[in-house]
């Protein structure tokens, strides 16, 4: 199961002007289920999490760390309410584009709109696998996938968070890491 091995947009600094510097909190709320996404946000230091609320229940499934680029991509792109929210972990600081703005500097470069279309592609080969690795692999296997491939998560990302991304309770995560 591949966690997380999106790519970091390298943006020329000649685009830095489009980007507004937003520092939050932790917990804040950056997108809610059912709204639009009007901004996407790079990743200067912290930690966001994609997440949706199933009949009461958080299920977290991705995490994104510095370096990342993150929106609800499809709300972005399409103008359509977004299926998840998306959440401050840890105090973060970020840099905001709006729709328009992104826009436009995918109409001015070809090197960025490469990067974007690859990094497009990489989040629906993640979202395969994060799929089949639901079917496929038990909590423990996950669980161990996710320290070989992502140990970073367990270094800054709270324990409910984790056992929600992998499909089980905090008593089910904790039973799995104590049988090392």
């Amino acid at each position: 199961m591949i966690l997380n091995t999106l790519s970091a947009l390298v943006l020329p600094e000649t685009f830095s002007p489009y980007f507004k510097s937003k520092t939050v909190a932790a917990k804040t709320i950056l997108l809610e289920d059912g709204a639009v996404a009007r901004h996407a946000f790079l990743i200067k230091n912290g930690c966001l999490r994609l997440w949706f609320n199933d009949h009461g229940r958080d299920i977290t499934f991705q995490f994104f760390f510095e370096g990342e680029f993150v929106s609800s991509l499809e709300s972005f792109r399409s103008g359509l309410p977004s299926n998840f929210f998306l959440e401050s972990i840890e105090p973060s600081m970020l840099e905001c584009i709006t729709k328009k703005d992104f826009q436009s500097i995918i109409e001015k470069s070809d090197q960025v709109k490469n990067e974007v279309e690859e990094h497009i592609f990489q989040r629906l080969v993640f979202y395969q696998q994060l799929f089949l690795s639901r079917i496929r692999d038990n909590p423990e296997q996950r669980y161990k996938n996710m320290l070989t491939q992502y140990p970073k998560i367990l270094q800054r990302v709270p324990q409910h968070y984790i056992a929600s991304y992998l499909g089980i309770t905090s008593v089910s995560l904790s039973r799995i890491r104590n049988r090392k």
